[in-house]
């Protein structure tokens, strides 16, 4: 299975949204927290042209946020498209 990376911070309902339909259906990630650190706002933003939070990555695909994660839940897509990533 593809590895899971989601940049968040601490204060972002979306955020816990997020890990919580990826904690449901039982995906492990990794979480970058990106409060007050520069560095790794700097990087979330060279790494998909945005700032806000969560932005979530499987493997090396840029998903998006919160509500493209959950549409993809929502359309049967998620499962899916990770197992296509671990391949």
């Amino acid at each position: 299975m593809a590895q899971i990376t989601i940049y968040t911070t601490a204060t972002c309902p979306y955020c816990n949204r997020a890990k919580a339909l990826l904690q449901k259906k039982n995906f492990e990630f990794t979480e970058i927290p990106v409060d007050n650190n520069r560095e790794l706002r700097a990087e979330l933003a060279k790494r998909t042209g945005r700032t806000s939070v969560p932005q979530i990555f499987f493997g090396d695909r840029h998903v998006g946020g919160c509500d493209d994660l959950y549409e993809l839940h929502y359309d049967g897509k998620l499962d899916q498209l990770l197992a296509s990533q671990a391949q």
